[in-house]
C-alpha cells in the first residue's frame, strides 16, 4: 500500500468555515477562519442540476439563501444570482454561492487545508460527484492539506478508484461508530475516522487510535464538555467556533500516526 501523506492536522478545524460568525460554506466564512488563525476548514460539496460542483450543505436553498427549491434543479447562472449571506446578517449581504473552483482558488491562495465532505443527496449520484470533485481537488491542493470524507461509502470507494492513498487521504464519516468500523477503513485505505463527538466512547476512541487512525470529532462548541475527549486521543475537533477553545486549550498535538 502507498504511504499516507504526512498530514499535520491542527487541533481545531473550522466547521463549514467559521460558521458561528459568518454564513456557512462561503468564501467569507473561510476568510474569517483564516483571520482568527484557523488554517483548516471543513466544507461540503455537491452538484447543481447542471453538474457544477458547489460548496453547499443542504439539498434545498431555503435555509441559507434568499432562494427556494432544490439545489439539484439549479443551474450555475441562477445560483450566481442568489444572496447567500443576508440570512446570516446584513454584514454579509451580497455574498454569493461559492463554486468548488472559487473555493479551491481561495484555499490555495491562503495555504489552507480542507476536510471536504462529498454530500450525496437523495437520488443523486456519489460517483458523478466524485468524478466532478476529485480531479479538481487534487490539481489545486497538495495531499498533505486534504482529507476527503463522506457518509456515502459508494462515493468514497469511487473516489479511491480515482487516486491512491498517497494522493488522496480519505476519512470515514459516521454518526455512531459501528462495532465493525475497521473493515470500512481498511477497504478504503483510510487515514481517519470522523464521528459525532457526543456518541464517541473512550473504548471506541482507544480502538481507533491503537489501530493507527486519526480521530476527528464534529461538532463540539463547548470546550469544557469536550475536554475529556482530548484525553481519549482525539486528534482534531471540527467546531463552528474554534475561538471558544482559547480559554481551555487542548493538549499539544500528538505525533502523526505511521503511514
Amino acid at each position: 500500500m502507498p504511504p499516507h501523506p504526512d498530514i499535520a492536522l491542527p487541533r481545531l478545524i473550522a466547521h463549514r468555515g467559521l460558521s458561528a460568525h459568518a454564513p456557512e460554506n462561503t468564501l467569507a466564512a473561510v476568510r474569517a477562519a483564516y483571520d482568527i488563525g484557523c488554517h483548516w476548514v471543513e466544507l461540503d460539496v455537491q452538484l447543481l442540476g447542471d453538474g457544477t460542483p458547489v460548496i453547499w450543505h443542504d439539498p434545498t436553498l431555503k435555509r441559507c439563501s434568499d432562494g427556494h427549491g432544490r439545489l439539484s434543479r439549479l443551474r450555475l447562472a441562477e445560483a450566481r444570482g442568489l444572496d447567500v449571506g443576508a440570512w446570516f446578517s446584513d454584514a454579509f449581504r451580497g455574498e454569493r454561492m461559492a463554486t468548488l473552483a472559487n473555493m479551491l482558488d481561495l484555499l490555495a491562495s491562503l495555504d489552507m487545508g480542507v476536510n471536504l465532505e462529498l454530500k450525496v443527496g437523495r437520488n443523486r449520484s456519489g460517483t458523478e460527484l466524485a468524478d466532478a470533485v476529485i480531479p479538481r481537488l487534487l490539481d489545486a491542493i497538495p495531499p498533505e492539506r486534504i482529507i476527503l470524507s463522506s457518509f456515502d461509502m459508494a462515493a468514497l470507494h469511487h473516489a479511491r478508484s480515482l487516486a491512491d492513498a498517497s494522493r488522496l487521504p480519505i476519512g470515514v464519516l459516521t454518526e455512531s461508530i459501528p462495532q465493525k468500523w475497521q473493515p470500512r477503513c481498511e477497504t478504503l485505505d483510510a487515514i481517519s475516522v470522523h464521528t459525532d463527538w457526543t456518541r464517541l466512547t473512550a473504548q471506541r476512541a482507544r480502538e481507533i487510535k491503537d489501530a493507527g487512525y486519526r480521530l476527528l470529532c464534529y461538532t463540539p462548541n463547548d470546550p469544557a464538555a469536550f475536554a475529556r475527549h482530548w484525553l481519549w486521543g482525539v486528534d482534531s475537533a471540527i467546531s463552528d467556533d474554534p475561538g471558544c477553545f482559547a480559554g481551555i486549550a487542548p493538549p499539544p498535538a500528538l505525533p502523526p500516526a505511521a503511514g
